[in-house]
């Protein structure tokens, strides 16, 4: 009888937590605008959006890094949920108290893992959360837009539940992706001035 693979049981464990992830809503629409999106959701859409606008990142990133930063960056939400930016709790959203939910989160999750490959994937959950390298600040830009986007395309979204200023927004994420993605903040802001010009006149 053949002993039973503890490395490969601990790493199916994991995929198998990572699942619960499909069950965590977030307050953005699916673009159809008949349900919120899952965080999973979000995690694949934005592994898709560093695939695809790869190259407006600046000089060093590391597309395939900020795709894998992208799939593991809300995994700590199975435990700690999600907190729409928007929202009242989102203006808490880097409080001691969040943080300390989320840093649990990440022992937990990525504690399922065999020691070198938890180290290997918390480490680039942790950079994401420092959000000081390029990658990471790429990661953070795409991470900020991909609401826009499907704001934009349910004519407000989030952004009426919480009645977002412009201003708001500008703070509170066009600020951000400047930092990692200039251009496609740019690109952008002709929509977004144009929406706030339409309904908030």
């Amino acid at each position: 009888m053949t002993a039973p693979d503890t490395d490969l049981t601990a790493r199916l464990a994991f995929l198998t937590e990572a699942d619960r992830l499909k069950l965590v809503d977030r307050a953005s629409r699916i673009t159809n605008n008949t349900r919120c999106e899952n965080s999973a959701e979000h995690s694949w859409h934005l592994a898709l959006y560093a695939l695809v606008l790869g190259d407006l990142a600046g000089p060093g990133v590391s597309t395939d890094r900020v795709i894998r930063m992208m799939l593991l960056h809300d995994l700590v939400e199975i435990d700690a949920g999600d907190v729409p930016i928007h929202s009242a709790a989102g203006q808490a959203h880097a409080s001691e108290a969040t943080k300390a939910a989320e840093l649990a989160g990440a022992e937990r999750i990525f504690g399922l893992l065999p020691p070198a490959k938890a180290a290997e994937l918390r480490a680039l959950w942790d950079e994401f959360e420092e959000g000081e390298t390029p990658d990471a600040r790429f990661a953070r830009a795409l991470d900020r837009v991909q609401p826009v986007m499907l704001n934009l395309i349910n004519d407000g979204g989030t952004w009426n539940d919480f009645e977002v200023t412009r201003e708001q927004l500008e703070t509170r994420v066009g600020a951000k992706v400047m930092r990692g993605a200039p251009a496609l903040w740019l690109h952008l802001k002709g929509a977004i001035d144009a929406w706030f010009s339409r309904n908030h006149p």
